[in-house]
């Protein structure tokens, strides 16, 4: 007969099972991107994935895409503070659909 396990051991794999844990770290990631960014960015920009370290942030034309490029290091600094969790320590800006 099974041993009983904890409730705490069963709620982990159940979480990691169904990806919640991955999901809150999105969410976390995109709060700190709007916050990091500013109002005016943020509006015409998204946080996309993160890997290894590097967010893709999605922008609706290569300008900005070009001006973001020019505050990568300030960007990288207030993402690190504002969501250590994440280990941001990239950003590579991409153009396609912010909606």
């Amino acid at each position: 007969m099974p041993q009983p396990r904890q409730i705490g051991d069963v709620l982990a794999q159940l979480i990691a099972r169904r990806g919640y844990a991955r999901q809150q770290s999105t969410a976390a990631v995109e709060t700190a991107w709007r916050e990091a960014a500013g109002e005016k960015i943020a509006a015409i920009s998204r946080a996309g994935q993160l890997r290894r370290g590097t967010l893709e942030v999605l922008v609706p034309n290569n300008l900005l895409a070009q001006e973001l490029g020019f505050q990568k290091d300030e960007l990288i600094a207030r993402l690190q503070k504002l969501s250590p969790e994440a280990n941001i320590t990239k950003l590579r800006f991409r153009v396609g659909s912010v909606n």
